[in-house]
Parts: C-alpha cells; sequence; structure tokens
C-alpha cells in the first residue's frame, strides 16, 4: 500500500466494478474516465507521481481526485456547483421582455406588425426596462421559452354549423370506422381532390447543380407555357395513388378520375367504396352525391365541412408533390409537366406507406371545446 499521500483509498466490490466500467467507457467525457483511473490506480497502490505520468496529467489533479473519493466516495468524483457569472439583468425584467414579445407591437403603438429581437431590445429601453440590452441576449432570453414572436401560422375558424359533424365522420373512416360499425375488407376510403393551376414554367437559363460550399442555383426569371389540372385519389389505408391529367378542373375531369378508380380492383368488385371530397365545384352539395351513386352505386360521397381541406389526406400528397415533383419549376411545356406528374405516381406507389394520421374524434372534441371557451371569452369573435 502506498504511503506517498495520507489518502489511502480501500475499494468495496461495488465501487470498483462502478469505477471499472467508467474507466473503460467511451462515452463518458474523458474526465470522468480520468478520474475513475485515478482512483483505481491509487487504490491498487501506485503513487500520485507514477498515475500522473501514466495517465498524462499534473499531479496536482491525482492528489485532488483520490483526497476527494477517500472523503466523500464515488459522489466526490463529480463536478462542484459553480456560482456562475453573476445576474445582470433582474428576473423581472427578463420577464417583461417575454410579456412584451408575447402582445402584439399594435397594442404598444408601435407600427410594426411583428416583433424581431432587435425591436425588443430597442422597446425595452425606451419604456425604461433596461438602461440598454442586446438583441443577442433578448433573443436568447425568448430561447429559453421557445418564443419567437416573428413567426406566425395561419388557421381558419370552422364556420360549418355542421362542422363536428361532418369532421367526425370523415376521422371514423380513416379508423375504418362507418356508423358506429368497423369497415370490412371489402370496404375502402379514398381522398380525392385537385391541384389546379398548375404552370409549366421554363427557366431562361439553365441552373447550376449544388457543388462543394454552393447550393444548387434556378434561374429567377421564366416562361409560361400555360397551366395543368392534377386530379388525384387516395387510398388511405392501401397508400395507393391514382391520377390523371386535365386542362382545367371540372365535373368532367372528377368523373374520369373517379371511373378510372372504380374500374379496377379491388374497388370494381368491392361492396362499398367511400370518397372524402371538400365542397369544391366539382363534387359540392346533394347534386354530387346523387351523380356518384348513379354512376357507381357502390360509393358513397363524403363531403369534409367548409374551409376543413387541412382533414382531407390527399392534401398530403399533393404537399409531397409540390415539394418532390414541381418545385423548382422548369419545364419546356405542358406536356413535360404531365409526364413528370404521371412518372411520379408508380413510383410513389412502389414505396408508400398510409400516414400516421393521429387527429381523432378525441382531438376534435378538445379542439371545438377550446375555440369554444375563447369564444365565450370574447377572444374569437364567433361564426357567421
Amino acid at each position: 500500500m502506498s504511503r506517498s499521500s495520507r489518502f489511502v483509498i480501500t475499494l468495496s466490490d461495488a465501487d470498483r466494478r462502478e469505477l471499472g466500467k467508467r474507466a473503460r467507457s467511451y462515452t463518458l467525457p474523458h474526465a470522468v474516465v480520468v478520474r475513475a483511473r485515478i482512483v483505481l490506480g491509487a487504490a491498487d497502490g501506485e503513487r500520485n507521481a507514477a498515475i500522473a505520468r501514466r495517465l498524462d496529467v499534473d499531479a496536482d489533479v491525482v492528489s485532488k481526485w483520490r483526497k476527494r473519493f477517500c472523503e466523500e466516495g464515488l459522489g466526490g468524483l463529480s463536478d462542484r456547483k459553480r456560482p456562475g457569472r453573476p445576474r445582470v439583468f433582474p428576473a423581472p425584467v427578463v420577464s417583461q421582455v417575454k410579456a412584451m414579445a408575447c402582445e402584439p407591437p399594435a397594442q404598444r403603438e408601435v407600427p410594426l406588425s411583428r416583433w424581431s429581437s432587435a425591436e425588443l431590445a430597442a422597446r425595452a429601453a425606451v419604456e425604461g426596462l433596461v438602461e440598454s440590452v442586446s438583441a443577442s441576449t433578448v433573443r436568447r432570453w425568448l430561447a429559453g421559452d421557445a418564443i419567437k414572436p416573428w413567426q406566425y401560422r395561419s388557421w381558419i375558424f370552422p364556420r360549418d354549423p355542421g362542422f363536428a359533424a361532418k369532421a367526425g365522420r370523415v376521422l371514423d373512416l380513416y379508423e375504418r370506422i362507418w356508423d358506429g360499425r368497423p369497415l370490412g375488407d371489402d370496404e375502402y376510403v379514398i381522398s380525392a381532390d385537385e391541384k389546379s393551376q398548375l404552370q409549366a414554367l421554363s427557366r431562361c437559363h439553365p441552373g447550376l447543380p449544388a457543388a462543394p460550399r454552393r447550393t444548387a442555383r434556378v434561374e429567377f426569371e421564366y416562361e409560361r407555357h400555360g397551366t395543368l389540372a392534377y386530379v388525384a385519389a387516395y387510398d388511405v389505408h392501401r397508400a395507393k395513388l391514382t391520377g390523371t391529367i386535365a386542362p382545367t378542373t371540372g365535373i368532367a375531369p372528377f368523373s374520369d378520375l373517379v371511373r378510372r378508380v372504380m374500374t379496377t380492383e379491388p374497388y370494381a368488385s368491392a361492396r362499398r367504396v367511400f370518397w372524402v371530397v371538400d365542397n369544391g365545384s366539382s363534387h359540392a352539395g346533394q347534386a354530387s352525391i346523387r351523380r356518384m351513386a348513379g354512376a357507381w352505386p357502390t360509393t358513397t360521397l363524403v363531403h369534409l365541412p367548409v374551409h376543413a381541406s387541412w382533414l382531407n389526406q390527399i392534401e398530403i400528397v399533393f404537399s409531397v408533390i409540390q415539394r418532390k415533383v414541381i418545385k423548382p419549376a422548369d419545364f419546356e411545356d405542358l406536356d413535360a409537366l404531365a409526364a413528370r406528374l404521371l412518372a411520379f405516381e408508380p413510383r410513389y406507389n412502389a414505396t408508400a406507406t398510409p400516414f400516421d394520421w393521429r387527429f381523432t374524434r378525441a382531438d376534435l372534441r378538445d379542439l371545438l371545446r377550446r375555440i369554444d371557451a375563447r369564444v365565450a371569452a370574447g377572444a374569437l369573435c364567433p361564426a357567421a
């Protein structure tokens, strides 16, 4: 046993196992590994100087952690809490700036639509909350509570009087339920809509591909070669996309899409096929329901509430197409745009899986409850 130090270490079996685990670790911080090796060396009778040479550290470091462990055990190998730099701005000041960030600038007679960190810093000085503060400091305060007043999201107030009932039955269909009963294996749910006014734009100069330290570049100026419509149906449980190209939207293009789907298997021999659609003119109202049932008796047209396309899963597919197929638009003519859209369909179907749809009836009830509470409190205007 070493007598070079008055701090003699004797390890229990449990402490030796734990220190051995730390000393062999490749994922723990290096300092933690070194401290464990120091204690193990000291327990094995090594002198401080020998441990320091072996681990390439100062002898004072070895002496410090030998003493810590001897007095406090494994807990002594942790870093002490450090007080850090004294707070420059009092907590009430930070809270007031955060509260300001959550208010519209107009509420303080500031002619802005949104706050920036710099504007908040300047306003805090104007109102005497601080003598001065940097925009980066304000940004750090806001980041602590994930406050980003320069961002916003659009939403639309539910104005359909039958919103809950109409939305609820669509959400049921996504869970394979209709009128309280589960759908059978020969019943399918199709989400359908049109993506209209797709422009065939050709860039005036060729783009530049991505290169080291350079993102891809696309010419700003372009020439227009007309527009077309992409009419599509998406089987929400089989993740199968079927689309057609038309000069414009309308009853005829939508009917062509329905015919294409309903004349192919498994839909041709299905007991029922539910078509979820919005209230666009191509498939709006009771007339569209009668027209659909007359042409295809096994179909049931299910309308979403007004302004609720966000509940239509085909819109997710359209967002994929917009990002992966259309942008950045550079097509020499309408035929090239149509060819790209139609070529994407089999590629998508080869690997697609159903969307992980998580918005349920329970979420719908919670949303409407919160909206009703805000209407009652006067924070929102009731739907007309």
